[in-house]
């Protein structure tokens, strides 16, 4: 294993994490998707994309644009009726891949707004398992914000509690969460919820939790900057530079 792989595999990026999964008949969504990202990907691309993300599992080639006009069309045409259809559809695609882009068709499935009812509380243990399945912040990301985001706006008395025992896991992707979840909530944000879920990893040396403390922070900024500029001077000796610029970023004056 070259040095790079063995510095993500360390963190936990590689496939050999998720529990063995054996999937029924594909559905019809899982197939079609398996079948047009086959024909719209472009080979000669796969290896820059699987360099510039640093990744275990293989591209296929197939770019953004393209992959999401065919998702639009697929998930059009065959979402899932059901929520454990929906639930079997997300860990099929998951799962038993063998490219990424599936991983990303997952994550929009897990996370689409038609989803939206079927996403309940107990919907968290299905993010939790992209999360820590994936390990990376192409997928954390996605699902912190869309997926357990939506979950912590609907369920708070019931999500927020675990979103604080993340706060402390061992498993650096669930604390990443933990922090970005409420990107998206602008004044709605729960204030003492994001402090909380900092204050254990303040001082964290991972360039990936000081990043997303001052992302958390620089997104609640537009909201309310006084707030953030007092926090940061208030925890001036504790926030890393990285973090305190990233929070600062767009505060002026």
């Amino acid at each position: 294993m070259h040095s790079a792989e063995a510095e993500f595999a360390k963190r936990g990026h590689t496939r050999s994490g998720l529990p063995v999964y054996t999937p029924g008949v594909p559905s019809p969504l899982v197939d079609e998707l398996h079948r047009e990202f086959r024909r719209i990907a472009d080979p000669e691309k796969a290896p820059a994309m699987q360099a510039y993300m640093k990744s275990e599992l293989p591209f296929l080639g197939v770019q953004s644009s393209p992959r999401k006009r065919v998702q639009r069309r697929v998930f059009a045409e065959h979402f899932p009726g059901t929520a454990t259809q929906w639930r079997r559809d997300v860990r099929d695609l998951f799962d038993t891949a063998e490219h990424r882009e599936l991983w990303y068709a997952a994550t929009d499935l897990a996370t689409a707004a038609k989803a939206r009812d079927f996403r309940v509380a107990s919907s968290l243990s299905l993010m939790d398992h992209l999360i820590k399945g994936s390990a990376w912040w192409d997928v954390v990301d996605a699902v912190a914000s869309h997926g357990v985001g939506d979950l912590l706006s609907r369920y708070p008395d019931q999500i927020a509690p675990k979103m604080l025992s993340w706060s402390t896991s061992s498993h650096l992707w669930r604390r990443r969460t933990s922090i970005i979840c409420q990107l998206r909530f602008k004044a709605s944000t729960d204030l003492e919820l994001l402090q909380q879920c900092i204050a254990p990893n303040i001082a964290d040396k991972d360039f990936f939790i000081r990043k997303a403390i001052g992302w958390a922070l620089r997104e609640y900024a537009k909201t309310d900057p006084d707030t953030v500029r007092r926090y940061v001077r208030d925890h001036e000796v504790e926030l890393s530079g990285l973090s305190r610029r990233e929070a600062l970023k767009n505060i002026h004056g």
